[in-house]
């Protein structure tokens, strides 16, 4: 059943929540990104800092635009559970954050990350058999993410 609510406003409420959580994660990183990692060892394949934002931002404007598609389809009460599923891998994108630059801690958050991954591919299925745009909306975070763990667990291996 498709929401009856103004599908313009529905798109605007998931991009500012999707936001809200980059904005969250961002001042999560802020904690470190010009001290702390700074000082840690980098590969060779690591990009340059200006690259994260950019990414970043159509990542999760990719992201809100899978789920506005989805709410759109279905609903919010028939969608519950595949928008469930977005809420936790945003919440677990959060947290990657939190444990990587407010903790300092590559360990725990390659751990982390690992799940963050697996909320990502089943939020993309999920979305998938909604709508099929949506879930190849979801395919470019999935592929960041996972350089991200790659990049995280040459971080960790990198700085003892």
């Amino acid at each position: 059943m498709k929401s009856q609510f103004n599908p313009w406003l529905g798109l605007a409420a998931f991009v500012v929540l999707t936001f809200a959580a980059a904005a969250l994660g961002a001042l999560f990183t802020s904690l470190s990104v010009g001290t702390w990692y700074t000082t840690l060892r980098r590969p060779s394949w690591t990009p340059p800092d200006w690259v994260f934002g950019p990414v970043w931002s159509v990542l999760y404007l990719s992201m809100a635009v899978a789920a506005w598609l989805v709410w759109r389809q279905h609903g919010l009460a028939s969608a519950a559970w595949p928008l469930g599923l977005f809420a936790v891998q945003i919440a677990l994108n959060v947290a990657w954050s939190a444990l990587f630059f407010a903790l300092r801690n590559p360990g725990a958050a390659l751990f982390e990350i690992i799940f963050l991954w697996c909320a990502i591919l089943a939020t993309a299925l999920s979305f998938w058999r909604i709508s099929v745009p949506a879930g190849w909306l979801l395919v470019p975070y999935l592929a960041w993410v996972t350089y991200a763990a790659a990049l995280n667990f040459a971080f960790w291996r990198m700085n003892p």
